[in-house]
Formats: C-alpha cells, structure tokens, sequence
C-alpha cells in the first residue's frame, strides 16, 4: 500500500483528475455529443483490456489470443446479475461473480498452457476463448445466440473510475519485484530460470491478473451498452484487442493508452465510409507498422520525473 502512495502515482492520479473534469464539462457543455460520448466509453473499454493484454504479452512475454474469452465471462456474469436482481447492486456482484470464475479458469488454462511457447500458446488460448463462447452460447441463463437486453448502469464515471484503478494495478504491479521478474522473464526465460526464478509461478501471477482486469471491461461493456451477444466475444475481438497493445508498443502502459485513443478516433472516423473502412483502417496499420515496427511507444512510458528533469534543465540553460 506505501509504494502505491508515492509521488508518481499522485501525480498521476492528478492528471486523471483534472482529465475527468475537463471531459465532464465538455460532456455537459454539449461540446461533446452523445455519439462521441459512446466513443469514448468505447476506447474507456478497450484501453482497460489492452494493459490486461500488455501485461501478459508486452511485460511477461506470453502469446496469449483467449482474452475476448475472459471479457466474455465476465460480460455475462454481469449481465445474468443485472437480469436477476438489478442495478448497482447486480452490477457489482456481478462483477465479483465474473472474476471468481475468470480465477478459477485462468489458472485451469495457465498452469499446463503457459509452458507452451509462441505459436502453441496462442493455439492454445485461442481455443479456450472459443470453448468459452461455445459454453455460453449453448447456456439457457446467458439466452443462447439472441443474448441478453440489459439495462444500462454504468455512467462515464464508473467507467473512468475503473480505468484509473486498472493503470494503477498493472503500472505498480511491473514496477513491483514480481513485475521485474515478469519482464526478466520475457527477456530470457533460460536466465531468469538459472537465476533461481520460479518463472511458472510469475507467468501464472500476471495471467490471473490480466485475466480478472479483463472480467472488469467485459463487465462495465455489459452494463453500458444495453446488449450482449456470444457473437461480440469472438476470436476477432481478441485479435482487435492484440492490435491495440502492437500498436501501442508491447510493455508501454501509456503505448496502450494512446494506441487504443487513436485506433477508436480513427474508427469511428471512418465509419462515414463503410465501404471502404476496413481497407483503410489495415492500410493504415500496415504503414504505421512498417515505420514504427516496435510500435509508437516500444517499452517506453511517459514519466513525470523525465518532464521535470527536461524542464529544470531548460530553466538552468536559460539562466
């Protein structure tokens, strides 16, 4: 709990702040319009699974395609709350239904998966996320392939609330000794082995960690956007989800965080030209990725510390 009451994190937690008022007065100033509101709710989502999917592919180095598997049990447990009993109170335990089970089931995939490497791990995991969407499809609680028609119960700041919580888990989390290890792990997993590392142990900690930070946007997806359906969770959504974290630079929080405000932007832009849109949207991440292999960030991260350090420099210069 002290190292995540430190000056950084203050800072931070400032900067989110001041970026919730000053969205907040946009929204009701009418600047920005119901249709971008929904946007941005959208992008709120998807940045909360692209650091979940960072942390597991960019800080722990694992090809991990089930993600839309553990946003589905988490949307549907949610869901099956908000039909049963209602409002914030379904909601939430809903939410904490959703990651008992995406625990449990992160573990039963972890522990034999994660000693597969590469193309096997991605096989892999992309059939649990499938076997998952097959489960729920054939379920009569979850209403088979019509889904399920919910009230809406989240409001932005519920959603920013949760964003906010999710950075601060996973950025303290790769600063942490276990974070550390993750990434030593993703450098060389034979040295990090012959260093006495139990890597088995850390690769299993930071998949249960992304794989309940998950449950949390397939959760506050269910309660924002009235409908959910097993064919929102597909494999593609994963994919989607992954594009993001490349995009962004594999290890980079903040990678992630731009990444997935652009990719959204850049979506709902070229929905004006739905004919076209999905032939621009991979020219445009082909050309990106052809300039910026290592994504827009790579491993790096924006620090207030750096921003001090350059400024105080510049002031000494001038003087």
């Amino acid at each position: 709990m002290k190292k995540m009451l430190n000056k950084a994190n203050l800072y931070w937690l400032l900067f989110c702040v001041g970026g919730y008022a000053l969205l907040m007065g946009l929204m009701s100033a009418g600047i920005i319009d119901a249709v971008n509101q929904t946007v941005i709710q959208t992008i709120i989502v998807n940045i909360i699974l692209a650091i979940s999917l960072n942390l597991i592919i960019g800080i722990t180095g694992q090809f991990s395609l089930g993600h839309a598997g553990f946003m589905c049990v988490g949307a549907y447990s949610a869901g099956v709350m908000l039909k049963q009993i209602g409002g914030l109170n379904g909601f939430f335990i809903g939410i904490l239904i959703g990651m008992v089970i995406n625990a449990v089931l992160a573990l039963i995939v972890a522990i034999p998966t994660l000693r597969l490497k590469g193309d096997y791990l991605a096989i892999a995991t992309l059939g649990f996320g499938e076997i998952i969407r097959i489960i729920v499809l054939n379920m009569d609680i979850t209403n088979g392939a019509a889904g399920l028609v919910l009230p809406r119960v989240v409001d932005f700041t519920i959603l920013f609330v949760f964003m906010v919580v999710a950075l601060l888990i996973v950025v303290n989390f790769t600063r942490s000794a276990a974070g550390r290890a993750c990434i030593s792990i993703r450098e060389d997993e034979i040295a990090s082995e012959a260093m006495g590392i139990n890597t088995t142990k850390y690769k299993v900690i930071a998949f249960v960690i992304g794989a309940l930070i998950a449950s949390w946007a397939g959760a506050l997806y269910a309660g924002n956007f009235y409908v959910i359906n097993p064919g929102m969770f597909t494999y593609s959504k994963s994919i989607d989800i992954l594009v993001i974290v490349v995009f962004g630079g594999m290890g980079s929080m903040t990678g992630s965080v731009i990444s997935a405000v652009v990719l959204g932007f850049i979506n709902s832009f070229l929905q004006s030209f739905s004919n076209m849109r999905m032939i621009i949207y991979g020219l445009a991440l082909v050309m990106i990725m052809v300039f910026r292999p290592s994504g827009l960030l790579g491993t790096r991260e924006f620090k207030f510390s750096s921003l001090f350090k350059r400024f105080t420099k510049k002031k000494e210069a001038s003087q």
